[in-house]
């Protein structure tokens, strides 16, 4: 098969800030092109603690009707460390639950959360593993729903955990969770108002969610998430003293440095020069979105790389469209092709 090769250039750029952080490894990233921003040892392993919850509520709400009341077994009764003390024989919705997971770093509702939704502790993190796997958390292993590793812990690392919180983002059940500063719930045995334990949410306006995390083994650990004018960023620090500061500071230097260019539009491409597929309709599947700055002048260019296949339907994959700075590939979009006349 031959490759059509269709250049087109745009004007924008690429530069190096100076970024720090008092973390042993951090990281900023764009949500949307995963541009990594800033970075300091985004691959190495450690314990993550609670931070792992994200985990934990994406994978519940994937995978149950978060609506569903259930009633709480005895599984809570081997909880330790933080939690909202819940009973046994309490009855609420497994949204109450992530509420209390998310807002409260409830382990107890871990635990709640898992039986609920896999049947077991075990087939709950199976599901937390085959997640990771699907999204490309290539440095991580889940070994419980709660992030406690005073047995064995939940293992990953600032790359992998900025992919989860950029992935679960996606997810309007999750954004409004995480982001709520505060939640009352009445059940049939208590009355509980929680409040968030992500300061962020309170001192910093950019910020729409995240979760803490502590543990002797993995110390402080951190993953929050801001937008400002359409740029969405995620932040995560590792065994950071200093975590809530570093992560303003962050966002503060890329929203002054950063804007989100939308370089393609979802939907119908226009491409000069193409000829093979005139009769039909090329198509990507979403917006191509990266962050640049003012500087990133005649170094930001797309190259459309087109495959000419002898028969193809409605829905095939023709090829890619690749966005290049200077001379390096730092994003891709696969580009459909849609059969005129066909659906």
């Amino acid at each position: 098969m031959k490759k059509i090769l269709i250049l087109f250039i745009l004007l924008f750029p690429f530069i190096a800030e100076a970024y720090g952080t008092s973390a042993k490894s951090a990281i900023l990233m764009d949500m949307d092109s995963h541009r990594i921003i800033y970075g300091k040892d985004i691959h190495a392993v450690q314990s993550v603690a609670s931070i792992s919850k994200v985990m934990t509520g994406i994978v519940a709400i994937e995978n149950s009707n978060i609506n569903k009341k259930i009633t709480v077994g005895d599984e809570v009764l081997k909880a330790y460390g933080s939690g909202i003390y819940i009973k046994p024989g309490e009855k609420l919705r497994i949204k109450d639950l992530l509420y209390g997971l998310m807002l409260r770093s409830g382990n107890d509702a871990a635990l709640a959360i898992a039986v609920a939704v896999a049947g077991d502790v075990d087939s709950f993190v199976n599901l937390m593993n085959k997640k990771a796997k699907e999204i490309g958390m290539n440095d991580t292993e889940f070994n419980n729903p709660s992030g406690l590793d005073e047995e064995k812990g939940n293992f990953s690392s600032a790359y992998d955990m900025a992919l989860l919180m950029s992935y679960a983002m996606k997810n309007k059940n999750f954004r409004k969770i995480t982001s709520t500063e505060n939640y009352t719930l009445k059940t049939n045995k208590n009355v509980y108002e929680w409040r968030n334990k992500n300061k962020l949410l309170f001192t910093y306006k950019y910020i729409t969610g995240g979760k803490t995390g502590f543990t002797k083994i993995a110390k402080r650990t951190l993953v929050t998430s801001a937008s400002r004018d359409g740029l969405n960023l995620t932040v995560v620090t590792l065994n950071d003293g200093n975590d809530w500061e570093d992560h303003k500071n962050l966002y503060e230097e890329a929203f002054n440095q950063y804007t989100a260019y939308t370089l393609l539009k979802k939907g119908k491409l226009s491409i000069i020069g193409e000829n093979y597929y005139k009769n039909n309709t090329l198509y990507i599947k979403k917006d191509v979105k990266y962050p640049l700055t003012d500087m990133e002048v005649n170094s930001l260019m797309l190259k459309y790389e087109l495959v000419k296949k002898r028969n193809f339907k409605s829905g095939d994959k023709a090829g890619v469209v690749k966005v290049y700075l200077g001379d390096k590939s730092v994003y891709k979009e696969n580009i459909y092709v849609k059969v005129k006349g066909k659906h």
